[in-house]
């Protein structure tokens, strides 16, 4: 059975996740989400196995991620699941989000559900763990993902997760990220380390930064991804004050060009 796997990602977790269950099923295909979000109307997958692979943003899903959701066609497929990457709490919160928009377009929602833990990348509120501390998170992380795999691959149905504490967080916390998120991208700068290289502009998945007189210029549509902070190869974006002394991430699973091509562009 045909498998398509749609993506979201900033740092590279979601897309490593996303490369792992791929490498444990016959016949899967990858689709950058990022990708399609110049694409007006339906997208109807021709795949029996259908899965949506993201972060979790403020205990909920990607504005992107929420948007492509509402324009999806399930009528062909015949198991649907979704993984939440998180750090910390809120992956429940954004499968059951995630289920809410699919019902509405009178689909039969997320047959199952998963959620796991990676290390987190919200550099402007915290650090990345470095060392063993990610290490081992990552290796936690990849016996988890064999896990589902094997579920998956088997059509296993999954009862989503529910927490209430965290579903009163996502109702306090996530309509205000979404309020604000495009214009986020307010708070970062660029400083004289620069280098005019363009790498923050070419791994922006929603084309929100263009290089004018060699530096950055962030154009007001961001997702707050912050992979252009983390991906600069000489640490010249920063959020605020306190990012400078902050280490960065990068999924060691995932390179540089494959960020660069979540948009789908030709280079």
């Amino acid at each position: 059975m045909k498998t398509i796997i749609y993506y979201f990602t900033g740092t590279g977790n979601s897309l490593a996740a996303a490369k792992k269950i791929a490498a444990g099923l016959e016949d899967c295909e990858l689709v950058s989400i990022a990708s399609l979000r110049n694409i007006t109307g339906d997208i109807t997958p021709q795949a029996g196995r259908v899965g949506i692979v993201c972060p979790v943003y403020f205990q909920g899903l990607p504005a992107i991620v929420a948007s492509f959701a509402g324009r999806l066609n399930l009528s062909h497929s015949q198991y649907t699941f979704s993984v939440a990457t998180q750090n910390g709490l809120g992956g429940s919160s954004a499968l059951q989000q995630l289920d809410g928009i699919l019902k509405k377009r009178k689909s039969h929602g997320l047959d199952a559900g998963f959620v796991v833990n990676m290390p987190g990348n919200y550099i402007l509120l915290y650090s990345s763990p470095v060392g063993m501390k990610r290490d081992n998170i990552l290796t936690k992380a990849d016996k988890n993902l064999t896990d589902i795999t094997a579920m998956i691959g088997r059509m296993q149905h999954r009862k989503l997760p529910y927490h209430l504490i965290v579903q009163l967080m996502h109702a306090l916390w996530y309509n205000r990220f979404v309020s604000h998120v495009h214009n986020d991208d307010q708070k970062f700068s660029v400083n004289d380390k620069c280098t005019a290289c363009g790498t923050c502009a070419a791994i922006c998945p929603v084309g929100n930064i263009e290089l004018v007189d060699g530096r950055p210029v962030w154009k007001h549509h961001c997702e707050l991804c912050v992979g252009c902070i983390h991906v600069c190869p000489v640490k010249a974006i920063q959020g605020g004050p306190r990012t400078a002394r902050r280490p960065r991430y990068r999924n060691p699973a995932v390179s540089v060009s494959e960020l660069k091509a979540q948009r789908g562009e030709k280079e």
